[in-house]
């Protein structure tokens, strides 16, 4: 503050008026920005970060996210956060100096300060929260959310998906929904069908299983992930295996999602990404059961909303919920030998 106080006292004395606000606006954008990227969102090298930063590729967002990894990043204490508020106002009085200054509309509507805002209130929340959040408003995760047919069952085969650019395979799953009448408890039912189509090279053996992960709030203590039986050099494999998650009471079926992966199994060596879905539950909800054809995907889209959450849950490196979930949001298609 010392530092501003000087600066702009120099400024208030050789500036015009109109000059001056104009300057005191652009170093408002400024102030607001660096607080965001170095106190809120601190930058960091740890390794979930550059998880995300192999995710973020091409998907025009890797330059805001470059801005948060380099360096030591440190989480914030909820007195923390308590204190970044008052800062804030504080700030704030600075900047509209009794009315000298900036307008206050103008400093509560600026996009800087809800960002900064937006960014504070979600590093203040549980995993669980941060989860839910990211599930409720990314919507458009895999081909930007097109390509998905439902059909009442897998006996009945729907019409090739429309709006996906360079197809890589598909998934066929079966989902049916269940809350008990008494307790409330959901539980959900999933069907993995088949793997069709799928564009993968490689110079050996071909051995694609599916692995599906439940997605959501409270489920720390439960069963969230199971994968199929791989199957030997088939690029259109049936699987026909049967899975149940319990979801508990707490939140309802819009709150959860479904990430089918498929992929190369490997003896001695990670398994390969052939392609990523995602199924949210809430868009089955009126069906309550039904076939679902999905399009792989190469990677997971998000927009900035989950990608803050992305980069906070990051830092939880404590935190196994919050690890799988980055590791999950974070898979990308693996590069095919020969290519």
């Amino acid at each position: 503050m010392d530092f501003l106080d000087a600066q702009l006292t120099l400024f208030a004395t050789v500036c015009e008026k109109t000059v001056l606000k104009r300057v005191l606006k652009e170093l408002w954008r400024i102030v607001m920005t660096s607080l965001e990227k170095n106190i809120v969102l601190p930058q960091g090298n740890d390794t979930f970060g550059a998880q995300i930063l192999s995710a973020a590729k091409e998907l025009g967002h890797l330059s805001k996210l470059k801005d948060h990894m380099a360096g030591d990043a440190k989480s914030l204490t909820p007195r923390q956060c308590a204190v970044m508020d008052v800062a804030l106002d504080t700030i704030k009085q600075y900047f509209h100096a009794g009315g000298n200054g900036l307008k206050k509309a103008f400093l509560e509507k600026s996009a800087e300060l809800s960002s900064l805002r937006h960014a504070l209130s979600l590093y203040t929340q549980t995993t669980d929260t941060l989860i839910q959040t990211f599930v409720t408003t990314q919507h458009s995760q895999v081909h930007n959310g097109k390509g998905v047919r439902l059909t009442p069952n897998e006996k009945i085969q729907p019409s090739r998906g429309s709006g996906v650019d360079k197809p890589i395979g598909e998934v066929s799953l079966q989902i049916e929904l269940y809350t008990h009448p008494k307790s409330g408890e959901r539980k959900v039912t999933l069907k993995v069908i088949e793997a069709s189509d799928l564009k993968w090279q490689t110079s050996g053996m071909f051995r694609p299983f599916v692995e599906v992960t439940m997605i959501g709030p409270h489920l720390g203590d439960k069963k969230r992930r199971f994968q199929t039986k791989s199957k030997n050099n088939s690029w259109s494999p049936k699987y026909n295996e049967t899975f149940h998650f319990v979801l508990g009471v707490q939140d309802g079926f819009e709150c959860y999602e479904v990430q089918a992966c498929v992929k190369d199994y490997c003896f001695g060596r990670a398994d390969r990404v052939v392609g990523l879905a995602v199924v949210q539950l809430r868009d089955i909800m009126e069906r309550g059961n039904c076939a679902c054809w999905c399009p792989l995907g190469q990677r997971i889209s998000m927009d900035d909303t989950g990608l803050t959450a992305m980069r906070i849950l990051s830092q939880r490196s404590n935190d196994d919920v919050a690890k799988e979930f980055v590791r999950l949001k974070s898979e990308t298609r693996s590069v095919e030998e020969g290519r």
